[in-house]
């Protein structure tokens, strides 16, 4: 048998546990192949369990290995880092638990919270550049940390109940939706949940870069003066939260 053909049999026990894998790799090493599998499977639980600890913690450890389990019945490491392999579990427990979407939220919040973690550095933009922009032309850059999604449940209370080992609220859907905002401060990933006007003014601008087509969209939906004034807001709040590392502008005149 060539070596790659030996390699494959190899992956398909390891991952499906297949007799027929087992008898090509040769009938008496089947008993030794198993600890190969436990030992492939175990360190894939592992790698489940130190990415997800809040989901564990909210769903209980039998019901966390189950969806462990599952998600690794179905999806085999596909990158040569295992830090790679927790990104696809929030779909596997979104097919698995259709209904909860709380579950759902919750998992986003702590994946993203590592990806923040290791994103790509980025300097804020210094305070005395502010007053020679052009707002009018401005196009802003947000932070590479940054990750965004809706929020329709209160994930982000039992998240922070969770860390802080205080006893967690039970989920529930919130009154009006948002979104959630995950980014990195310096050494510290941030999360916050932001309400609809911020979410979808932060989704807008981070597709056009535009913050004039951010002040136009703000003056449609709330009117001239009140729109203006939230997109103002909206600005020195991200510039404050460090979400802005960047702004190609025209300079005015002095």
């Amino acid at each position: 048998m060539k070596l790659a053909e030996w390699q494959q049999h190899l992956q398909t026990w390891l991952v499906r546990g297949s007799e027929d894998a087992a008898r090509r790799l040769d009938d008496p090493a089947a008993p030794g192949l198993a600890v190969y599998q436990n030992n492939y499977r175990s360190q894939l639980v592992d790698c489940l369990q130190q990415s997800f600890v809040q989901v564990r913690e909210w769903m209980g450890d039998e019901a966390f290995l189950q969806a462990a389990l599952t998600h690794i019945d179905r999806h085999p490491p596909h990158a040569w880092t295992l830090d790679a392999y927790p990104h696809e579990f929030g779909e596997t427990l979104a097919s698995l638990y259709p209904d909860n979407p709380d579950l759902h939220e919750l998992a986003w919040i702590e994946r993203a919270l590592d990806e923040a973690f290791v994103a790509r550095d980025a300097s804020c933009v210094p305070d005395s550049t502010l007053a020679a922009i052009d707002w009018g032309s401005a196009s802003l850059q947000f932070t590479p940390s940054l990750r965004v999604r809706a929020a329709t449940t209160n994930a982000d209370d039992i998240w922070t109940a969770l860390c802080h080992g205080a006893s967690p609220p039970g989920g529930e859907m919130l009154a009006e939706p948002g979104g959630l905002l995950v980014w990195r401060r310096g050494l510290t990933s941030s999360l916050k949940r932001v309400d609809a006007i911020e979410y979808e003014a932060l989704l807008h601008v981070l597709r056009n870069r535009s913050f004039a087509s951010l002040c136009d969209r703000l003056a449609a939906r709330l009117g001239e003066a009140d729109g203006i004034a939230r997109a103002g807001t909206l600005l020195a709040t991200w510039f404050a939260s460090e979400l802005i590392t960047g702004v190609e502008h025209s300079q005015l005149d002095v």
